[in-house]
């Protein structure tokens, strides 16, 4: 294993090598921040990282971003992203992340060339060629490369060059963007946006390593690992989350009893059902 993943690390450098200088999509994830990092191992300040500041990210991610190529030293930009003046991406349909990436990615491009950068990389692993991945089409559109995909690594082989990188993201929870949490079809506003945003920081306070609060009006679906279950369903602890919830706008708090499940929201779109909006 070690000598394999010591491959896809060498194949990672060399694909970074060609490139004479880059802009890297940076969310803060796990897997943009690899992908940073070994950039700028590679390619020193010839390296820019962007970071979109928007609704739909949590502000968490945006000041770890800062704080990170703070200390790395790596030039940084944190732009404001324009998908929530998008209609079509406010109707909410299943090609929503196609939309925000083909704007992002624009916003961007035009950036490198004002400041004489051609070429842009963003985070894509393996894994995601396993799931609804629409961003992944505007990206090749628009010849955005994905050099950890090119490089074959996974998930769990990013996690674990991370950690030999000692990296603070090598275990750090996945983490997508906040329209994720609302059901296909259904109009994204700001506020319901805020609102998902702060029920998710209150319930990470207590311990919490994953937390998804699925939207459904009225309705905050919460979906955990099972070992955070254990953290919440105390009397004390469940009534307190239950009650802070619905000072932010609803009504019923329940438990999904399948827990976490990265995607769980494209289901309807795998058992065929229709799906509001949906064109």
């Amino acid at each position: 294993m070690r000598m394999h993943l010591k491959n896809k690390s060498e194949k990672l450098k060399d694909l970074l090598s060609k490139y004479s200088n880059l802009i890297v999509a940076f969310s803060g994830g796990v897997d943009s921040t690899l992908l940073l990092y070994m950039a700028h191992d590679v390619l020193g300040e010839k390296v820019l990282a962007i970071t979109a500041r928007s609704p739909v990210h949590p502000e968490r991610e945006v000041r770890f971003a800062e704080v990170f190529t703070a200390e790395m030293e790596i030039p940084h930009l944190v732009v404001d992203s324009r998908e929530m003046q998008q209609d079509d991406f406010r109707a909410n349909r299943p090609d929503r992340c196609y939309v925000c990436k083909k704007n992002l990615l624009a916003d961007m491009i035009e950036l490198g060339r004002i400041r004489g950068i051609k070429h842009i990389v963003h985070g894509a692993n393996m894994d995601d060629l396993g799931d609804y991945r629409p961003g992944m089409d505007a990206a090749k559109e628009m010849g955005v490369s994905a050099p950890l995909m090119e490089a074959g690594l996974t998930k769990e082989e990013i996690r674990l060059l991370s950690r030999q990188l000692n990296l603070p993201t090598w275990n750090k929870p996945s983490m997508a963007c906040l329209a994720t949490r609302v059901p296909y079809g259904t109009v994204l506003n700001e506020e319901m946006l805020k609102t998902i945003d702060a029920a998710e920081d209150y319930i990470l306070s207590f311990g919490v390593s994953t937390v998804r609060v699925r939207h459904h009006g009225d309705i905050a679906r919460l979906e955990l690992l099972p070992e955070d279950l254990k953290r919440i369903l105390s009397d004390s602890t469940r009534q307190i989350i239950a009650d802070h919830l619905k000072t932010l706008g609803f009504k019923y708090v329940t438990i999904d009893l399948d827990g976490y499940t990265t995607g769980s929201m494209n289901r309807p779109l795998e058992d065929g059902d229709e799906v509001v909006g949906q064109r």
